[in-house]
Protein backbone atom coordinates (compact mmCIF):
# COMPACT_ATOMS: atom_id res chain seq x y z
CA UNK A 1 0.00 0.00 0.00
CA UNK A 2 1.36 3.37 -1.01
CA UNK A 3 0.25 6.62 0.81
CA UNK A 4 0.26 9.97 -1.30
CA UNK A 5 -0.29 13.20 0.17
CA UNK A 6 -0.97 16.52 -1.51
CA UNK A 7 -2.61 14.37 -4.78
CA UNK A 8 -4.04 17.37 -6.74
CA UNK A 9 -0.91 19.41 -6.40
CA UNK A 10 1.90 20.25 -8.83
CA UNK A 11 3.66 17.26 -7.53
CA UNK A 12 1.56 14.84 -6.30
CA UNK A 13 -0.83 14.95 -9.52
CA UNK A 14 1.73 13.87 -11.97
CA UNK A 15 3.09 11.25 -9.29
CA UNK A 16 -0.51 10.40 -8.73
CA UNK A 17 -1.26 9.82 -12.40
CA UNK A 18 2.62 7.76 -12.75
CA UNK A 19 1.63 5.23 -10.19
CA UNK A 20 -2.26 4.73 -11.52
CA UNK A 21 -0.06 3.63 -14.66
CA UNK A 22 2.86 1.27 -12.70
CA UNK A 23 1.41 0.69 -9.42
CA UNK A 24 -1.28 -2.12 -10.55
CA UNK A 25 1.61 -4.22 -12.83
CA UNK A 26 3.53 -4.29 -9.55
CA UNK A 27 0.58 -5.55 -7.13
CA UNK A 28 0.69 -2.07 -4.87
CA UNK A 29 -2.24 -0.48 -3.52
CA UNK A 30 -2.82 2.82 -3.78
CA UNK A 31 -4.46 5.35 -1.31
CA UNK A 32 -4.33 9.25 -1.19
CA UNK A 33 -5.17 11.88 1.80
CA UNK A 34 -7.35 14.64 -0.07
CA UNK A 35 -8.77 17.68 1.02
CA UNK A 36 -11.43 17.83 -1.52
CA UNK A 37 -12.29 14.67 -3.24
CA UNK A 38 -14.06 16.16 -6.42
CA UNK A 39 -10.38 17.57 -7.29
CA UNK A 40 -9.24 14.23 -7.84
CA UNK A 41 -9.04 13.06 -11.88
CA UNK A 42 -11.02 11.03 -13.28
CA UNK A 43 -8.60 8.22 -14.01
CA UNK A 44 -8.74 8.15 -10.36
CA UNK A 45 -11.79 7.22 -9.56
CA UNK A 46 -12.90 3.93 -8.01
CA UNK A 47 -8.91 2.99 -8.22
CA UNK A 48 -7.49 4.68 -5.24
CA UNK A 49 -8.98 4.43 -1.63
CA UNK A 50 -9.79 8.11 -0.25
CA UNK A 51 -9.18 9.14 2.95
CA UNK A 52 -10.56 12.62 3.29
CA UNK A 53 -9.00 15.35 5.41
CA UNK A 54 -6.05 16.93 6.01
CA UNK A 55 -2.57 15.58 6.04
CA UNK A 56 -1.91 17.18 9.92
CA UNK A 57 -4.61 15.89 11.40
CA UNK A 58 -3.16 12.95 13.37
CA UNK A 59 -6.96 11.38 13.61
CA UNK A 60 -6.72 11.12 9.97
CA UNK A 61 -2.93 9.95 9.61
CA UNK A 62 -4.16 7.21 11.89
CA UNK A 63 -6.71 6.02 9.38
CA UNK A 64 -4.43 7.08 6.01
CA UNK A 65 -0.96 4.91 7.54
CA UNK A 66 -2.82 1.67 8.94
CA UNK A 67 -1.27 -1.05 6.66
CA UNK A 68 1.01 1.13 4.63
CA UNK A 69 4.38 -0.17 3.26
CA UNK A 70 5.18 3.67 1.44
CA UNK A 71 4.33 7.48 1.91
CA UNK A 72 5.16 10.03 -0.05
CA UNK A 73 5.37 12.98 1.80
CA UNK A 74 4.63 16.62 0.91
CA UNK A 75 4.15 19.63 3.06
CA UNK A 76 2.09 22.44 1.26
CA UNK A 77 2.61 26.11 1.14
CA UNK A 78 0.93 27.98 4.29
CA UNK A 79 1.71 31.27 4.37
CA UNK A 80 -0.29 32.32 7.61
CA UNK A 81 2.51 30.12 9.75
CA UNK A 82 6.18 30.62 10.40
CA UNK A 83 8.41 28.21 8.48
CA UNK A 84 9.32 26.27 11.43
CA UNK A 85 5.84 25.44 12.14
CA UNK A 86 4.83 25.46 8.57
CA UNK A 87 7.58 22.65 8.04
CA UNK A 88 8.16 20.38 11.18
CA UNK A 89 5.06 21.22 12.83
CA UNK A 90 3.25 20.08 10.29
CA UNK A 91 5.15 16.98 9.85
CA UNK A 92 5.41 16.19 13.21
CA UNK A 93 2.07 14.17 13.77
CA UNK A 94 2.90 12.59 11.12
CA UNK A 95 6.59 11.39 12.13
CA UNK A 96 4.46 9.58 15.36
CA UNK A 97 2.71 8.07 12.82
CA UNK A 98 5.56 6.63 11.24
CA UNK A 99 6.56 5.14 13.69
CA UNK A 100 3.67 3.79 14.93
CA UNK A 101 1.97 2.45 12.00
CA UNK A 102 5.12 0.87 11.07
CA UNK A 103 5.48 2.72 7.53
CA UNK A 104 8.56 1.25 6.19
CA UNK A 105 9.42 3.83 3.43
CA UNK A 106 8.81 7.38 3.11
CA UNK A 107 10.03 9.71 0.43
CA UNK A 108 9.82 13.42 1.19
CA UNK A 109 9.60 16.61 -0.92
CA UNK A 110 12.42 18.76 0.25
CA UNK A 111 14.92 21.47 -0.78
CA UNK A 112 19.00 21.68 -2.24
CA UNK A 113 21.42 23.20 0.25
CA UNK A 114 22.51 20.47 2.95
CA UNK A 115 26.16 20.56 3.53
CA UNK A 116 26.33 24.61 1.95
CA UNK A 117 28.05 27.48 4.19
CA UNK A 118 24.22 29.20 4.00
CA UNK A 119 22.33 26.12 4.93
CA UNK A 120 21.68 27.07 8.43
CA UNK A 121 20.33 31.36 7.37
CA UNK A 122 17.96 30.17 4.08
CA UNK A 123 14.71 30.31 5.48
CA UNK A 124 12.27 28.13 4.15
CA UNK A 125 15.09 25.74 2.59
CA UNK A 126 16.72 25.59 6.47
CA UNK A 127 12.86 24.58 7.91
CA UNK A 128 12.75 21.98 5.11
CA UNK A 129 16.20 20.31 6.24
CA UNK A 130 15.20 20.25 9.49
CA UNK A 131 11.68 18.43 8.90
CA UNK A 132 14.48 15.79 6.85
CA UNK A 133 15.43 15.37 10.37
CA UNK A 134 12.63 15.07 11.96
CA UNK A 135 10.98 12.20 9.45
CA UNK A 136 14.25 10.38 9.31
CA UNK A 137 14.24 10.30 13.51
CA UNK A 138 11.11 8.41 12.87
CA UNK A 139 12.87 5.22 11.53
CA UNK A 140 11.85 5.04 8.84
CA UNK A 141 14.22 4.73 5.52
CA UNK A 142 13.74 8.07 3.86
CA UNK A 143 14.46 9.82 0.63
CA UNK A 144 14.22 13.47 0.84
CA UNK A 145 14.02 15.05 -2.84
CA UNK A 146 16.34 17.47 -2.73
CA UNK A 147 15.06 20.30 -5.31
CA UNK A 148 15.88 23.65 -7.09
CA UNK A 149 13.57 25.86 -7.68
CA UNK A 150 10.88 25.40 -9.92
CA UNK A 151 10.06 25.77 -13.60
CA UNK A 152 6.57 26.24 -12.82
CA UNK A 153 7.54 29.09 -10.45
CA UNK A 154 7.35 31.08 -13.80
CA UNK A 155 3.35 30.65 -13.74
CA UNK A 156 2.84 33.06 -11.43
CA UNK A 157 3.98 35.80 -13.98
CA UNK A 158 2.33 34.45 -16.69
CA UNK A 159 0.27 37.81 -16.77
CA UNK A 160 3.31 39.86 -16.85
CA UNK A 161 5.20 38.05 -19.43
CA UNK A 162 2.33 38.50 -21.63
CA UNK A 163 1.79 41.90 -20.94
CA UNK A 164 5.18 43.31 -20.29
CA UNK A 165 7.14 41.05 -21.34
CA UNK A 166 8.98 41.00 -18.25
CA UNK A 167 9.64 38.41 -15.12
CA UNK A 168 11.27 39.52 -11.39
CA UNK A 169 13.15 37.46 -9.12
CA UNK A 170 16.06 38.57 -6.68
CA UNK A 171 19.28 36.81 -7.96
CA UNK A 172 22.15 38.18 -10.33
CA UNK A 173 21.14 38.18 -13.44
CA UNK A 174 24.05 35.72 -14.82
CA UNK A 175 24.29 33.53 -11.95
CA UNK A 176 23.44 29.96 -13.11
CA UNK A 177 21.95 27.40 -11.03
CA UNK A 178 19.72 24.32 -11.51
CA UNK A 179 16.11 24.30 -12.19
CA UNK A 180 13.74 21.45 -12.46
CA UNK A 181 10.15 20.78 -13.52
CA UNK A 182 7.70 19.50 -10.92
CA UNK A 183 6.39 16.43 -13.41
CA UNK A 184 10.80 14.88 -13.46
CA UNK A 185 10.47 15.29 -9.37
CA UNK A 186 7.20 12.90 -9.39
CA UNK A 187 8.85 10.74 -11.96
CA UNK A 188 11.61 9.82 -9.13
CA UNK A 189 9.19 9.86 -6.93
CA UNK A 190 7.50 7.09 -8.64
CA UNK A 191 10.33 5.02 -8.76
CA UNK A 192 11.41 5.15 -5.22
CA UNK A 193 7.86 4.64 -4.02
CA UNK A 194 7.51 1.27 -6.35
CA UNK A 195 11.42 0.06 -5.71
CA UNK A 196 11.87 -0.16 -2.35
CA UNK A 197 15.05 -1.84 -2.47
CA UNK A 198 16.71 1.59 -0.24
CA UNK A 199 17.34 1.48 2.60
CA UNK A 200 18.83 3.98 6.03
CA UNK A 201 18.39 7.93 5.21
CA UNK A 202 19.60 10.07 2.34
CA UNK A 203 18.69 12.98 -0.03
CA UNK A 204 18.14 12.42 -4.13
CA UNK A 205 18.85 15.81 -6.18
CA UNK A 206 16.97 16.03 -8.73
CA UNK A 207 18.71 19.28 -10.56
CA UNK A 208 17.17 19.60 -14.27
CA UNK A 209 19.41 19.06 -17.22
CA UNK A 210 21.62 21.84 -17.03
CA UNK A 211 22.20 25.32 -15.10
CA UNK A 212 20.31 28.42 -16.00
CA UNK A 213 20.38 31.71 -15.51
CA UNK A 214 17.28 34.76 -15.65
CA UNK A 215 19.24 36.03 -18.69
CA UNK A 216 19.17 32.40 -20.02
CA UNK A 217 15.48 32.35 -19.10
CA UNK A 218 14.64 35.27 -20.36
CA UNK A 219 16.69 34.19 -24.25
CA UNK A 220 14.93 30.95 -24.09
CA UNK A 221 11.11 31.91 -23.09
CA UNK A 222 12.08 34.60 -26.24
CA UNK A 223 12.85 32.40 -28.69
CA UNK A 224 9.89 30.27 -27.16
CA UNK A 225 7.32 32.69 -27.00
CA UNK A 226 8.45 34.42 -30.27
CA UNK A 227 8.38 37.64 -28.31
CA UNK A 228 10.84 39.80 -25.91
CA UNK A 229 11.03 38.95 -22.68
CA UNK A 230 13.68 40.42 -20.19
CA UNK A 231 14.68 39.49 -16.56
CA UNK A 232 14.12 42.58 -14.12
CA UNK A 233 16.28 42.03 -10.68
CA UNK A 234 14.14 42.93 -7.54
CA UNK A 235 16.27 44.21 -4.67
CA UNK A 236 15.20 41.80 -1.34
CA UNK A 237 13.41 45.29 0.41
CA UNK A 238 11.47 45.33 -2.10
CA UNK A 239 10.33 41.41 -2.19
CA UNK A 240 9.69 41.92 1.68
CA UNK A 241 7.76 44.62 0.92
CA UNK A 242 5.28 43.21 -1.56
CA UNK A 243 4.72 40.24 0.14
CA UNK A 244 4.06 41.95 3.71
CA UNK A 245 1.75 44.22 1.45
CA UNK A 246 -0.16 40.55 1.06
CA UNK A 247 -0.69 40.23 4.42
CA UNK A 248 1.16 37.02 4.90
CA UNK A 249 2.97 36.03 7.98
CA UNK A 250 6.68 38.43 9.27
CA UNK A 251 8.19 35.34 9.97
CA UNK A 252 7.17 33.59 6.60
CA UNK A 253 7.57 36.48 4.51
CA UNK A 254 11.25 36.70 6.08
CA UNK A 255 11.67 33.17 5.28
CA UNK A 256 11.23 33.45 2.03
CA UNK A 257 13.47 36.56 1.65
CA UNK A 258 16.29 34.55 3.50
CA UNK A 259 15.84 31.43 0.94
CA UNK A 260 16.30 34.06 -1.88
CA UNK A 261 19.49 35.79 -0.76
CA UNK A 262 20.82 32.12 -0.03
CA UNK A 263 19.34 31.07 -3.15
CA UNK A 264 21.77 34.32 -4.97
CA UNK A 265 24.15 32.97 -2.31
CA UNK A 266 25.52 29.78 -3.81
CA UNK A 267 22.83 27.74 -1.65
CA UNK A 268 21.42 25.65 -5.09
CA UNK A 269 25.56 24.91 -6.24
CA UNK A 270 26.56 22.19 -3.46
CA UNK A 271 25.67 19.36 -5.93
CA UNK A 272 27.40 18.36 -8.77
CA UNK A 273 24.98 17.02 -12.00
CA UNK A 274 25.57 13.55 -12.71
CA UNK A 275 23.65 10.81 -15.03
CA UNK A 276 22.37 10.21 -11.20
CA UNK A 277 21.44 13.95 -10.21
CA UNK A 278 20.08 15.13 -13.73
CA UNK A 279 16.30 14.87 -14.85
CA UNK A 280 15.42 15.61 -18.03
CA UNK A 281 13.45 17.99 -19.24
CA UNK A 282 14.78 21.19 -20.61
CA UNK A 283 13.48 24.80 -20.00
CA UNK A 284 12.77 24.80 -23.63
CA UNK A 285 10.08 21.74 -24.01
CA UNK A 286 9.01 23.01 -20.53
CA UNK A 287 8.52 26.77 -22.24
CA UNK A 288 6.67 25.07 -25.46
CA UNK A 289 4.80 22.36 -23.46
CA UNK A 290 3.72 24.58 -20.76
CA UNK A 291 4.21 28.22 -20.26
CA UNK A 292 3.34 29.34 -24.21
CA UNK A 293 0.21 27.95 -24.07
CA UNK A 294 -0.54 29.71 -20.64
CA UNK A 295 1.02 32.70 -21.82
CA UNK A 296 -1.27 32.78 -25.01
CA UNK A 297 -4.85 31.64 -23.08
Amino acid sequence: MIVITAPTGNIGRPLLSRLLESAPAAGEELRVIVRDPARLPDAARGRVEEITGSHADARVLDRAFEGADAVFWLVPPDASQTPHDGYSGFTRPAAKAFAAHGVGHVVGVSALGRGTPVADRAGLVTASLAMDDLIAGAGVAYRALANPSFFENLLEEVDSIRDKGVFTDVVDADRKAPLVAVADIAAVAAGLLLDRSWTGTDSVPVLGPQDLSPNDLARIMTEQLGRPVRYERQSLDELHTTLVGYGLDGEFVQGVVDMKRAKDQGLDAGVARTPDTASPTSFEQWCAQTLKPAVHS
